[in-house]
């Protein structure tokens, strides 16, 4: 095998095979009953095809064509361990209908975008050294001082894993007299001891992404091997996270739209405005237009800033470019009082323009005039929509949709996220909160999504008095009975619908001449509306209510918010009730009380203790910083990846994470053309000739292949299994044939332009980067391929243990392709 010549393209020698064949000449004008006979004659002859394998709506059923008993069970178990059925799976699942929205752009256009996302994440970074503190020379740092440790604290050393922090005391070296201070960490087997110095550049904190702080083992001192697989896994999947943010930022910067125009009508909506804008508010306006008419890639901004800073009004002009361009504006509230409040002020401010049409999409309406709203939406015929997350139901059609605001984008859950990131890659998108979830931040922060922050309070805003205590009926009267005597409204908030009439029953008794309502999502829509209504226009005095009024509402004369059981509320959400209140110039307070300190957890404590720090206007953005600090970073990644945060905590994951980001371009696999490929592998199957007359067209079915090999995976995949759902498993040599075609396209895609083996050696020539390698070897699930291949120059090289026959090693390098291959989603793909 030493002196291997190229192969020719895999269809050729096929077709000089099946011209050899006598029958071959008929193949092309065979009838149904002949081709009948021939599957009768081919169950005789042909064990492998004595069944078939059918898909049926229930998943894969075996089928039999004879009574054989012992053929269905080898073929079912065939189908299921079967190496290509298995590779087709997990392409199914890694890529699936992904695939089809990938960006398609050559090299020299993909370095142009890399370089515009890479400045633009350097511009986040410089925005993140403004709240970050910690810095060594420029460059941020996750790692925990060791004298901030408490005994007991959970660590994670960066070489050895995850330790309990036991504490620092002075000690002597072997070789000296002079005691320096070290850093003591209990592991499973054994307790180690570093200098303070050495421990302040290997050491994190070990948080994780929710309440329990607690890791499922320590670490071992003397086997590193597990911690060194745990970390694996988190930087792989930090890969896959880095690729999907690039592809979603690069598949935005590939969208095109036309800029909107300015023209003086935009001056004059803005000269409505009954405030002077503060210098922060202006910006936003400056980057909001700019964003609009000077670029032709849809908006992606986050305008953080605190309630009623002045965010509604950057959305306002945002909706008026947009619309009086013909297009539609979508405005997306998370729950229907505040749609109805964004809807009357939305109404107001553009009731100067009666061809400008706004509509509210809520459950207060009845069935026909839902219909209606929807008909009118899709022709056209309503310019401005507001609702809930029913905007995002697949009955609403737009038919013209130009700008999409979200507002409190922290209140929506999971489906409705993905369907609003859906929205990202083709409209505008304007994001309003004044606590923007961690991952929203993160963007920001990163630079992945444009932010603009209003931190200046108006003039007449000033700072709610917080008052964070024990429970205590008394104090709750005294605070409800200083807010009534001035003339004011009282909000009483509790996390839960339950216990709400029991708060109703103490207060009427304590205050039986003053009129008191409930409020909740579960209410009847009108009921709701006419409390919130009558609340607004001061008739009710105190709202007894859930967090259902967290978001937005905006009633002057309520300057009292108590808060029961406040250990059972994120910090955002807190942060935004306590937001309800001191919307005018007279002075608010909000009173958050808990059952007992004793009761409360570590991480309820410093949560409490974080919202009274930031006491001050403005201070939305840095208690979100703050609440990324507390609770993690779980929020950023979703479920799927706790885990992998877990495996390292937070603090290291995320040094890993921003690690991976400022290396981007190192990420890149550059695949090559098909047809580039050369298979230095002298193996050309011959058919056997039962299986060439039980294909209907064998010439136009190997022709087939070839052409979806060429296309991509997904397609080569697609033909294997319908391939075998029209004729069953196919016999050894087609599934040799197959699998040169599979090792041919999984090549190309890995950028592997030669294929050759000499003796017990195998060589991949490839344009792939050793950095691209390391991250592909290390995602490998089997150490057998892992430990066989060495990266030299521009050559993967394995050396096997003794010299393969042709077919199994084929086989070897069909395997090992497929583990590279599995990498790629966690790889940038030109």
């Amino acid at each position: 095998m030493a002196s291997l010549l190229p192969v020719p393209e895999v269809s050729m020698p096929l077709v000089l095979n099946l011209s050899s064949s006598p029958s071959l000449w008929t193949l092309f004008t065979v009838n149904r009953p002949l081709l009948y006979k021939q599957r009768r004659k081919i169950q005789s002859s042909f064990p492998l095809l004595t069944t078939m394998a059918v898909h049926t709506q229930g998943g894969l059923s075996i089928s039999s064509l004879n009574t054989h008993e012992l053929a269905p069970k080898r073929e079912k178990i065939e189908l299921e361990t079967d190496a290509i059925s298995i590779l087709n799976e997990r392409i199914r699942r890694d890529h699936g209908k992904k695939e089809a929205t990938r960006p398609v752009m050559d090299s020299q256009e993909a370095d142009k975008y890399i370089q515009m996302v890479k400045e633009q994440q350097q511009k986040g970074l410089e925005k993140l050294k403004g709240y970050r503190e910690n810095k060594e020379g420029g460059v941020f740092s996750y790692k925990v001082d060791p004298y901030t440790l408490r005994s007991g604290d959970y660590v994670v050393h960066k070489k050895v894993g995850v330790g309990r922090f036991v504490g620092i005391k002075f000690d002597v070296r072997k070789a000296s007299t002079e005691p320096i201070e070290y850093v003591f960490i209990e592991y499973a087997d054994g307790m180690a001891k570093l200098p303070v110095k050495q421990a302040s550049r290997m050491l994190y904190r070990y948080n994780l992404p929710n309440e329990t702080k607690k890791p499922r083992a320590l670490s071992k001192l003397n086997d590193t091997s597990v911690w060194e697989r745990r970390k694996t896994k988190g930087k792989v999947a930090i890969q896959k996270m880095v690729v999907d943010l690039m592809e979603l930022y690069l598949h935005r910067l590939k969208q095109k739209r036309s800029p909107y125009p300015t023209s003086p009508a935009m001056a004059e909506f803005a000269a409505q405005f009954l405030y002077e804008p503060t210098p922060d508010q202006k910006q936003a306006f400056i980057d909001v237009e700019k964003d609009l008419t000077e670029r032709e890639t849809p908006m992606d901004r986050l305008i953080c800033g605190d309630v009623g800073f002045g965010k509604t009004e950057v959305a306002l002009r945002a909706i008026f470019c947009v619309v009086s361009a013909g297009k539609q504006a979508m405005v997306l509230a998370p729950t229907i009082v505040l749609a109805k409040q964004h809807f009357d002020v939305i109404s107001e401010r553009f009731s100067k323009y009666p061809s400008i049409k706004v509509g509210l999409l809520s459950r207060f309406q009845s069935k026909a005039e839902k219909e209606e709203y929807l008909n009118m939406i899709k022709k056209g015929n309503l310019d401005i929509i507001v609702g809930t997350h029913s905007l995002l139901g697949s009955r609403v059609v737009y038919n013209n949709l130009g700008l999409l605001v979200v507002d409190e984008e922290q209140r929506f859950g999971v489906k409705q996220k993905e369907k609003i990131a859906s929205f990202k890659t083709s409209v505008d998108v304007l994001t309003l909160s004044a606590t923007p979830i961690p991952r929203t931040l993160y963007l920001a922060l990163t630079g992945f999504r444009d932010a603009s922050l209003i931190s200046t309070p108006p003039p007449e805003r000033v700072p709610i008095r917080t008052c964070l205590s024990a429970f205590g009926k008394e104090k709750v009267i005294v605070a409800i009975q200083y807010e009534l005597d001035r003339g004011g409204q009282v909000f009483y908030v509790l996390p839960r619908i339950k216990g709400l009439e029991e708060v109703m029953d103490f207060l009427e008794q304590s205050f039986p001449d003053v009129d008191i309502a409930i409020a909740h999502g579960k209410q009847y829509s009108k009921q709701l509306e006419e409390t919130m209504e009558k609340f607004a226009q001061g008739e009710i005095k105190i709202l007894i209510c859930t967090n259902i009024v967290e978001s937005g509402l905006d009633i002057q004369n309520a300057n009292t918010i108590i808060i029961q059981d406040v250990q059972l509320f994120g910090l955002a959400q807190l942060y935004q009730l306590r937001g309800r209140v001191g919307r005018a110039d007279k002075e608010a307070y909000a009173y958050l009380f808990y059952p007992d300190k004793s009761l409360l957890s570590d991480q309820a404590m410093e949560r409490l203790a974080a919202l009274e720090e930031c006491r001050e206007l403005g201070q939305g953005f840095q208690l979100a910083e703050r609440d990324m600090g507390i609770r993690g970073f779980g929020t950023i990644f979703g479920e799927q990846q706790t885990g992998d945060v877990g495996n390292v905590g937070i603090d290291l994951f995320f040094e890993m994470l921003f690690e991976s980001l400022s290396r981007v371009e190192e990420h890149r696999v550059v695949s090559v053309p098909y047809q580039s490929v050369q298979i230095d592998i002298n193996i050309n199957p011959r058919l056997p000739s039962e299986y060439i007359n039980y294909l209907e067209n064998p010439m136009e079915t190997i022709i087939e292949a070839e052409k979806a090999a060429e296309k991509d995976i997904w397609s080569l995949m697609q033909f294997t299994e319908n391939l075998r759902r029209q004729y069953g498993k196919e016999p050894y040599s087609m599934g040799i044939l197959l699998k040169k075609l599979y090792v041919r396209r999984m090549a190309a895609d890995l950028g592997i332009i030669r294929i050759y083996a000499s003796g017990k050696m195998v060589g991949m020539k490839t344009n792939m980067s050793k950095g691209v390698f390391k991250l592909m070897t290390d995602s490998m699930i089997s150490d057998v391929y892992r430990n066989s291949l060495l990266f030299e120059e521009d050559r993967i090289k394995a050396e096997l243990l003794l010299e393969l026959p042709r077919e199994q090693l084929l086989n070897w390098i069909f395997q090992c392709l497929a583990e590279l291959h599995a990498s790629l989603p966690a790889l940038i793909k030109y």
